[in-house]
């Protein structure tokens, strides 16, 4: 973390929940951290902001100039109901974002050498029981499709002497610092409220990363020069949708979770929580082959500690 510091930072897409944890760890590491976003961050920070659209060039581009890596997190949450009108502003925002990005690095004199990219460990699809890793086949639907399309649109927008580095990244679990805390501040509450059990079959897999560790992650791929291609950003140890509502709830201290049924899941997802029901129903465990290879070291390894940490502290 120390080599972060002096370091200047932007962070496209920043103000929502992974952009804020973001920041304040690069922060805390000695970076400068400039926040991209639409509209201002729901609370205040060290951090600076500059408005975009995620779409054309203004004067936001101005602040690449001369950093020292650029972070794309841009892109419509996918936590909620697939209609026409959502699936198409979820693509969109993934790749006009990102296109923007790239001519605004052919734009300024001295662009930042070193761009990390947000992708989705979802780009694997659904496999039942296979565990992937980052040389696995890619799957099918419409997440994988967003996927393959975001990750397309960086290599054609990234410069060619840039070092470039894609974080497939899993479900992330971390604390709300003003702008939510993501799904699991949602299974949070129905595990709180006694309604957090097995989900469908509940063997679907759940891949997750605490915060810090992700955080941890894109630091190194920023100072690492040895860094770059596609990883999986993800803890080393997947567990099952139903292991990880017990767990929630051990730690919660809510003895009670009541299953849900498949059709009830289907019902009541778009019904209750505006959502898809197909983010509950399935899942897919990865981990990631490249990162053990290079011997990284997750703080948070396993699940139980890492919720711990976040509902404890």
């Amino acid at each position: 973390m120390a080599e972060l510091a002096g370091k200047r930072v932007v962070i496209a897409g920043g103000s929502g929940f992974l952009g804020l944890s973001m920041a304040e760890h690069f922060i805390k590491a000695g970076s400068h951290v400039v926040i991209l976003s639409r509209s201002k961050p729901q609370v205040t920070g060290p951090w600076s902001h500059v408005v975009w659209d995620g779409l054309s060039l203004g004067k936001w581009v101005d602040s690449l100039e001369g950093a020292d890596a650029v972070v794309n997190l841009a892109g419509r949450t996918v936590n909620c109901i697939k209609t026409p009108d959502h699936q198409d502003e979820i693509l969109r925002s993934r790749v006009a974002s990102t296109r923007a990005l790239g001519g605004a690095m052919r734009r300024v004199k001295a662009p930042p050498p070193v761009w990390v990219q947000m992708s989705t460990a979802h780009i694997y699809g659904d496999p039942p029981t296979t565990v992937c890793t980052e040389a696995s086949v890619e799957g099918i639907g419409f997440a994988p499709t967003i996927g393959r399309a975001w990750e397309s649109a960086f290599a054609e927008s990234k410069l060619p002497e840039q070092r470039g580095v894609i974080m497939r990244t899993s479900f992330v679990v971390g604390r709300d610092r003003g702008a939510g805390a993501g799904a699991l501040g949602t299974l949070g509450l129905l595990a709180k409220l006694g309604l957090g059990g097995r989900v469908g079959r509940g063997t679907q897999g759940l891949s997750w990363i605490h915060e810090h560790d992700l955080n941890a992650l894109f630091i190194r791929a920023i100072t690492n020069e040895s860094m770059m291609g596609t990883y999986i950003a993800s803890a080393p140890n997947p567990v099952s949708q139903v292991e990880f509502m017990r767990t929630l709830r051990k730690v919660l201290g809510m003895p009670i979770g009541l299953p849900a049924l498949e059709w009830m899941v289907r019902v009541g997802a778009p019904l209750l929580l505006r959502t898809d029901p197909e983010l509950a129903l399935f899942g897919r465990y990865v981990v990631s082959a490249r990162l053990a290879d290079e011997g990284f070291a997750f703080q948070y390894p396993t699940l139980e500690p890492a919720l711990r940490d976040i509902y404890q502290r």
